[in-house]
C-alpha cells in the first residue's frame, strides 16, 4: 500500500496485446494511477514486478509460458517468493472470462486478492485497483465465496488451514471466521455479535495471523478447504 500521495503503481499482464494495452490505457486516464509496466505473460510479470515494485498486479490466468498463478505463487512469495524477497509484495486482481473458472480458484488460493471479469466496467476496474491498494480484498460474496464453495467441494484439499490450525483460534474468533466466509462486511458482524468494528478488525487480524493467511479472501478458502463452512450450508 502506498503513501496517500503516492500514485497506486500497477502493473498489467495478460497475453493479449489489445487486452492489455486496453487496461492500461484506461488505467493511465485516473491521476492516481501510474502504470509501470505490461507483461504478455507471467515470466515476464515477474521479472517486471521484480524491478518496478508495483502495488498491484492485474494478472490474467491463462497465458503461455508461465500462468497466472505461477506468477503468483513467485509474486507473493507463497512458493519460490522471487518478488517478496526483493522487498515488496503487491496485491494481484486475477483477469478472467468467466466467474466459475477453476484456474482462478487456484489463484485465490495461491493468494491472490480478488478477481474481475474481463468485461469489467472502467468504473469497476477502477474501484478494485484502489480497493486491494489499500490492503483490502475483493471479496463479492455473491461470485468469490460462491466460486469458493463449488470448487472447495470438487477439489482436494491440499495446504489449506487444517483443523489443528483452527484450533489456535478462539471461539469468538472462529465464530468471526465463521462470518467472513458468509461474506459479511466488519460492520455487519459488528452487528451480528453486537461489538465494535474495532473489535472485529481485532479478531480478523488475530485469525489472519494465527492462520498465516494474506486476507479476507484466502480465509474464505481457508473455512470451506478445513471444513469449518460446508459448501451449501450458510454459516452461523
Amino acid at each position: 500500500m502506498t503513501a496517500a500521495s503516492a500514485a497506486i503503481r500497477v502493473v498489467v499482464a495478460d497475453d493479449h496485446q489489445v487486452v492489455r494495452s486496453g487496461y492500461a490505457a484506461l488505467l493511465d486516464t485516473q491521476p492516481d494511477f501510474d502504470v509501470v509496466g505490461t507483461a504478455r505473460d507471467g515470466a515476464e510479470a515477474v521479472r517486471i514486478c521484480r524491478e518496478s515494485h508495483p502495488d498491484v498486479v492485474l494478472m490474467d490466468v491463462r497465458m503461455p509460458e508461465m500462468d497466472g498463478i505461477e506468477a503468483t505463487k513467485r509474486l507473493l512469495g507463497s512458493d519460490h517468493g522471487d518478488v517478496a524477497s526483493a522487498g515488496g509484495t503487491p496485491r494481484v486482481l486475477v483477469l478472467t472470462t468467466f466467474d466459475l473458472d477453476e484456474y482462478v480458484y487456484d489463484a485465490l488460493r495461491a493468494g491472490a486478492s480478488g478477481f474481475l471479469l474481463k468485461d469489467v466496467t472502467a468504473e469497476r476496474l477502477f474501484e478494485a485497483v484502489r480497493v486491494v491498494a489499500s490492503g483490502e480484498a475483493l471479496l463479492a460474496p455473491s461470485v468469490t465465496r460462491r466460486l469458493i464453495s463449488e470448487f472447495a467441494q470438487l477439489r482436494p484439499k491440499q495446504d489449506g488451514a487444517s483443523k489443528a490450525a483452527l484450533s489456535a483460534l478462539t471461539p469468538r474468533e472462529t465464530q468471526v471466521l465463521r462470518l467472513v466466509a458468509e461474506g459479511l462486511s466488519n460492520p455487519e458482524i459488528a452487528a451480528r455479535l453486537v461489538v465494535t468494528e474495532e473489535t472485529v478488525k481485532t479478531h480478523v487480524s488475530r485469525v489472519l495471523g494465527k492462520l498465516g493467511l494474506r486476507d479476507r479472501t484466502q480465509a474464505v478458502v481457508a473455512a470451506y478447504e478445513s471444513g469449518l463452512v460446508v459448501p451449501g450450508i450458510s454459516p452461523r
